[in-house]
């Protein structure tokens, strides 16, 4: 992936990862548009980083990303890299009487119909520019899950696999098909605790690792892997799988 000169979209870039990766890119000399639903950090972070462009996008809304779209096709006619950042992560039961469906049906439409309807409307304006590539953020749970987090794993899952495909379907577009794996990262996804605990990788050293990554084009089979996310995934390859899993998942006695 080239590190400058790209005019590059990020979804889900007000805070946490997103807003991470908007700062070290717009750093390294690229035209940054930010996407997000709130227009106070918007505001904020634009007005911290001129020459940063902030947009309001729920990307809950297919209607919203394509018209959104059509607008970037005439405004920012040299837009190359989608980043699908956006989102969310909540905790869910599944015992019998205390499924609460709605909860679900927001992060499938938030994690991964996002991801689907943005890579759609966004591809026609990307595919034929110079170092087109479409990087998008799944995570370490993809490949461990937590019991305590079902549809978020799931949802991390499902981006894994469809990425895979999207890879393959786009090598004769020249389009480059990225997926950044985060561990867990002091950020605000699962709430305000989150940024704090000491249990998660700080934010800063997590972004140092991941550009240096791209800078060295360290991205095995397109994947953006810290070392700190290896153990989650290639847990499976190297016959861990069941101790790993037992560790976020411990069963009482």
């Amino acid at each position: 992936m080239k590190m400058t000169g790209n005019t590059v979209l990020i979804t889900g870039a007000t805070s946490g990862i997103g807003r991470g990766l908007a700062e070290a890119f717009h750093a390294r000399g690229n035209r940054v548009i930010i996407a997000g639903r709130r227009q106070g950090r918007l505001d904020q972070i634009t007005a911290d980083h001129p020459g940063m462009r902030g947009i309001v996008l729920d990307v809950r809304d297919a209607d919203a990303i394509a018209a959104l779209a059509c607008r970037l096709a005439t405004e920012e006619p040299d837009l190359n890299v989608l980043i699908n950042n956006a989102g969310i992560s909540r905790q869910e039961k599944l015992a019998p009487g205390e499924a609460d469906l709605a909860t679900t049906r927001d992060i499938i439409e938030t994690n991964i119909m996002s991801v689907v309807n943005a890579t759609a409307a966004f591809l026609p304006l990307i595919a034929g520019k110079p170092n087109a590539a479409v990087l998008t953020t799944s995570s370490g749970l993809a490949f461990v899950p937590r019991n305590n987090f079902p549809t978020y794993c799931a949802s991390k899952a499902f981006l894994y696999s469809w990425i895979q495909s999207l890879r393959v379907q786009l090598e004769q577009a020249g389009v480059e098909v990225l997926e950044l794996v985060p561990p867990y990262v002091q950020s605000e996804l699962s709430g305000p605790a989150q940024l704090t605990d000491p249990h998660a990788m700080p934010l800063d050293a997590f972004i140092a690792e991941v550009m240096s990554n791209l800078e060295a084009g360290n991205t095995p089979e397109g994947e953006i892997l810290v070392e700190r996310v290896k153990g989650h995934r290639y847990a499976e390859r190297r016959g861990e799988y069941a101790r790993h899993f037992d560790l976020f998942n411990p069963r009482s006695a």
